[in-house]
Order: C-alpha cells, then sequence, then structure tokens
C-alpha cells in the first residue's frame, strides 16, 4: 500500500483535531483511500504544552523549514492563521512540491491568486475547504459538482459568532454588548472580536466564494464591509413587528458585467430558509441557471467540524497524489487564461430596499418634515411605524422604503440627520425581500 507523509504547520484547536483523525480514522482513511495517510511532523512553537491527544517521539518541532524542504514529506497542512509567515511557509512547500491544505480565508482573500498561480506552475494542488463556512463543502460543490453553471447570486451566513450574537438578541431581547460578553465567556467570541463582528472575517469568506463562483480576483478592499456593532435590540424588535429577521450576511450578485460585493446586516423575511439558520451555523445559498437555487448548511466552526473539513481535502490530495494526477482541477476552479477581471459595483449604486429608524421629537411636523427629504431624494415609503414608545425624550419613527439607490438614502439620511428634531444619527438596515 502507498504511504503518504504530511505534516502539520500550527498545533491549535483545529490542528488538535485533526490530529486527532488521522489517530482515530487510520483504518477508515486506509480503506477509502488505498493509501495509508502518516503525519510525521507537526511544527508549533510550544512543544511541550498537553494538547489531550498523543504525538509519537520525534513528531513535534520548533524547525518549519526542515519540513518545507523534506523531500520525503508530500503534503502540507498549514493551520498557523495569519498573513505572514503563512504565506512565505505555503509558497515554500509549494516550490518544494507539496501539496497544501489550508483554513486560512484571510490570507486566501489577499493572496489566493499569487497562491494558486504558483501551484499551477509547480504541478501541485491547494484545497481550502475549511476557508469557507467550517464543515458544509461548499468549495467543493461549487468548483466539481455544481462548475456547469453560470452563477447569478451567492448569499451567505458565514460568521457563526455573528449569527450567535444575533440569535440570542432575536430571542431574548438582550442588547448586543450583553449577548457579546457573553458569548466571549462561553468561546463563542474571541477575546478581541473585531474580526468577527466588524464583518471583516465573512468579508475574508465571501472574497473566497467570488473567485470560486466568478473566476474573477476581488480585491478585499473593495467588499464594502459592515459590522453587527450598532444592531439594538429595538431594531430586532420592529424587524419582528415588519415580519423580518436580521442576519449578518455576505453577498454577491452579477449584474450586467458588474460584481455586487457586501457584507452587513440585512433584514431578510421570516420563513426563509437563509433566515431560519441559527446559532453558531453557517449557510450558503446559491443560484446557478442550471441548478437553480442550492443552500447548504452546517457548522461552520469548531474543532470537529474544521478539522473534519481539512481531512476531506487531505483525502482529495492524497486520492491526485496516488493516482499521478495533482492539478487535475485548478485551484480558483478555472483555467488561469480563463481568469476574467471584473468591475465591483460602487455601493452607492446599489438598489434594495431600506429600514430606516429615526429618533425624533415627540412634537407636531417632525414625520412631515421627514417624509419631505424622503420624498425629496425620490424615496417611496412602502410601509411606516411611529409609536408612542419614549427612549430619552424622543420616540422612534421607522419607515421601510420601496427598492431605491443607495446613493439617494445616504443623501436624505444627511438631510434627516441635521435636523434639530432628531436626537441620534439615523439607522439603517439594507432589505433583501427576495434572494432569487
Amino acid at each position: 500500500m502507498k504511504q503518504i507523509k504530511a505534516a502539520l504547520l500550527g498545533f491549535g484547536t483545529v490542528g488538535t483535531g485533526v490530529v486527532k483523525a488521522f489517530a482515530d480514522n487510520a483504518d477508515l482513511l486506509r480503506q477509502r483511500l488505498d493509501a495509508e495517510v502518516v503525519l510525521t511532523r507537526i511544527a508549533t512553537r510550544d512543544i511541550e504544552r498537553s494538547r489531550g491527544v498523543e504525538v509519537a517521539p520525534g513528531v513535534l518541532t520548533q524547525d518549519v523549514d526542515s519540513i518545507l524542504v523534506d523531500p520525503d514529506i508530500d503534503l502540507v497542512i498549514e493551520l498557523m492563521g495569519g498573513y505572514e509567515p503563512a504565506r512565505t511557509y505555503i509558497l515554500k512547500a509549494i516550490a518544494h512540491g507539496k501539496d497544501v491544505v489550508t483554513a486560512n480565508k484571510a490570507l486566501l482573500a489577499l493572496h489566493g491568486p499569487e497562491i494558486f498561480e504558483a501551484a499551477r506552475k509547480a504541478g501541485v494542488d491547494v484545497f481550502y475547504e475549511a476557508a469557507v463556512a467550517g464543515a458544509i463543502p461548499v468549495i467543493t460543490a461549487i468548483r466539481e459538482n455544481l462548475g456547469v453553471n453560470r452563477f447569478q447570486s451567492v448569499f451567505g451566513i458565514l460568521n457563526g459568532t455573528c449569527n450567535y450574537i444575533l440569535t440570542r438578541m432575536t430571542d431574548e431581547g438582550a442588547d448586543f454588548a450583553e449577548v457579546l460578553e457573553d458569548a466571549q465567556t462561553q468561546g463563542y467570541a474571541e477575546a478581541d472580536p473585531t474580526f468577527d463582528v466588524e464583518g471583516i472575517d465573512a468579508a475574508h469568506k465571501l472574497s473566497v466564494l467570488i473567485s470560486l463562483c466568478f473566476g474573477t480576483p476581488v480585491d478585499f478592499d473593495q467588499i464594502y464591509t459592515e459590522g453587527i456593532g450598532a444592531i439594538s435590540a429595538l431594531d430586532i424588535q420592529f424587524a419582528r413587528e415588519f415580519g423580518y429577521k436580521i442576519k449578518l450576511l455576505a453577498i454577491c450578485k452579477e449584474d450586467g458585467g458588474r460584481i455586487e460585493a457586501r457584507v452587513h446586516p440585512t433584514m431578510l423575511p421570516q420563513g426563509h430558509p437563509l433566515s431560519d439558520v441559527d446559532g453558531v451555523f453557517n449557510a450558503v445559498r446559491i443560484m446557478g441557471d442550471f441548478s437553480g437555487p442550492i443552500m447548504l448548511s452546517g457548522r461552520g466552526a469548531g474543532m470537529e467540524a474544521t478539522a473534519g473539513a481539512v481531512m476531506g481535502d487531505v483525502m482529495a490530495a492524497v486520492r491526485n497524489r496516488h493516482r499521478d494526477a495533482s492539478g487535475r482541477s485548478p485551484a480558483c476552479g478555472y483555467r488561469s487564461d480563463a481568469i476574467r477581471s471584473l468591475d465591483i459595483k460602487p455601493m452607492d449604486e446599489i438598489q434594495s430596499h431600506y429600514y430606516l429608524r429615526f429618533m425624533a421629537r415627540d412634537q407636531p411636523g417632525v414625520l412631515g418634515q421627514i417624509a419631505g427629504i424622503l420624498g425629496g431624494e425620490g424615496i417611496g415609503i412602502a410601509r411606516m411605524i411611529q409609536t408612542e414608545r419614549h427612549v430619552e425624550n424622543t420616540v422612534p419613527v421607522v419607515i421601510l422604503t420601496h427598492d431605491t439607490c443607495e446613493a439617494n438614502i445616504r443623501a436624505a439620511l444627511a438631510q434627516i440627520d441635521a435636523l434639530d428634531v432628531v436626537g441620534e444619527p439615523s439607522r439603517l438596515i439594507r432589505i433583501e425581500a427576495s434572494l432569487d
């Protein structure tokens, strides 16, 4: 039986899960692969700390370079995270003829094209299923099973921390800060949750999905990104009254040869499959010309879920290498000469329905002033709520608009926020009334 030797860079939570999978399911791997995969080296800064899994003597090392240049190692699994030195290590592994498996969505969002091109020239594989949505096999589905489709749109709930926070806020009426603190205590949120709650993590993953679906590299900085920190229990309550739930949604649509690429809180109709994805679960909804709408959902993070996705990639790499078929499928889903450059549609040109909340003084004529400004910018009012609930000497005025342009909304809100009868900055949440 052919033996494939693998090495692991990074021995954190996911790395521990990978080591456990190698140990617990070694027989299953042999049965499915007709090859033996041996984890021969693990690079980690701390070789003394116990991770709760047994590692054979001599496997742990602090010398990453010895792994990258070792001609006996066929496969490198990168689970360090971050941009550097992960990028340098991956490129060096590729240059020495090794296949690579990575879960590093941030690295791929910024340096994916460089890494994929290096792999193509070297005739090796790069797999990254675990980089997007944990256990959900969305990368393989897009690159392989759904590859005949011209994709029209991708919508994703791609960050379990944000989804957990918004679910708790929805179910319990709690405020963001309170739920975030509890999520950190329970380990669902990092001590520094910025990448999660500001939408950066979801934007990294969306960048990867755009490349796969549309065959175009996306400058990560061009993805409009807005987090959930400004979402209040009041907004969630009004969303429910209008028949919506709020989710942090990653959105990509092809529109006349341009790409919409954005991550922001979004109101979804109650009962839509994506609105029912709660807790730490993730989901991706893809629209293809042949497949129609397809939604995949499951655990988007966690040791077992992510390690399982990593091991699926390990198995794919082993099968290719075992049959001398490395490079069979382009890493980004397209031949290098078929990669195209699509412009990103400016956010000001986005068309959407909008939820607008104003905290206004409770006095005659205020609603008329607000409605007049909206009308002056060509914004139609679809529904409205003006309540008797007082919050610090103001009352909320909530409006849902007809489909309109983002630039018009921004212009109107600038004028409304300048009124002396408005007590705090207006709140805007976009609405996706239809995801088809």
